[in-house]
């Protein structure tokens, strides 16, 4: 039987030496709770055809299909840059046509956009680089500039609600061209605001986090190097000898229990630290 090592053994965990490594190191960043309220939904023409018979709408999930960021440098404020952040969310609801009738299922586009300002420093030298690059005739990378690089954190966005409305009455949509990878998952073209019967609104939660990094040389203290102490476990053609590996997954038969602190007894009552026994 594979013995169950530690992943990595640090020997003594004893400083050893100062090593200069070339990272990532934020600079600046933000979280943000948003509530994004009344963002149009936008659909195909077949999806749209659903939405215009529809009585009423209901969102099932939303999640985030991908995010552009653009980074630009704030004139006389040096160091400091705009993110701006275009989010295209892909919007699942229900579309009810008549009554004891199963709802549709449909899937519309909604574009959100914010700007943040953060402080990434300075910078003006030139990167090249010796990479390999597989396929070629070991060209090296192309010369990048010492920019900082924003990167945004997104969970998947809490769906609040979604209504039927009229075109004129709902939000506009920003202005914004939708990549044509991203008409191709819904289907195609997305109908013109103008040319549909009904539109939908939907709100949702948004929790992000945006940061700005650079490339940076740092010095850091080095134990020593890690090797990897644990066996490696061969594949088997045995279903059975694979599922004999596998826990039993007490968890999704007993739900936890909430425990606000150690005084709590085992039948989930909170016990009186005043009662003696």
């Amino acid at each position: 039987m594979t013995e169950n090592f530690s992943s990595f053994s640090c020997q003594d965990n004893q400083f050893k030496e100062s090593v200069c490594i070339d990272a990532y190191r934020v600079y600046d960043s933000c979280a943000d709770k948003d509530c994004l309220e009344n963002l149009r939904a936008n659909f195909s023409e077949s999806a749209q055809n659903v939405i215009d018979q529809s009585t009423s709408v209901r969102v099932k999930n939303v999640s985030v299909i991908t995010t552009y960021i653009d980074l630009e440098a704030i004139p006389f404020r040096k160091g400091y840059y705009t993110v701006d952040i275009t989010y295209f969310f892909e919007v699942n609801l229900e579309a009810f046509i008549a009554p004891n009738v199963m709802p549709a299922q449909v899937s519309g586009l909604s574009v959100y956009n914010k700007k943040v300002v953060l402080y990434g420093s300075e910078g003006s030298v030139k990167i090249f680089s010796s990479d390999y690059t597989a396929g070629d005739s070991d060209f090296q990378n192309a010369v990048t500039g010492n920019l900082p690089k924003a990167t945004v954190q997104v969970a998947d966005p809490v769906a609040l609600s979604a209504k039927l409305c009229s075109p004129n009455d709902c939000c506009r949509q920003p202005q914004c061209r939708v990549p044509d990878a991203i008409c191709r998952r819904f289907g195609g073209e997305f109908v013109r605001s103008n040319n549909v019967a009904k539109a939908v609104s939907v709100s949702l939660g948004l929790f992000s986090i945006v940061q700005i990094e650079r490339n940076v040389q740092m010095r850091i203290p080095a134990y020593d190097f890690c090797v990897p102490r644990k066996e490696c476990v061969a594949s088997t053609d045995n279903p059975c000898d694979l599922f004999s590996r596998i826990e039993f997954p007490t968890e999704e038969f007993f739900p936890p229990r909430t425990t606000d602190d150690n005084n709590q007894t085992s039948c989930g009552c909170r016990r009186n630290p005043t009662t003696t026994e």
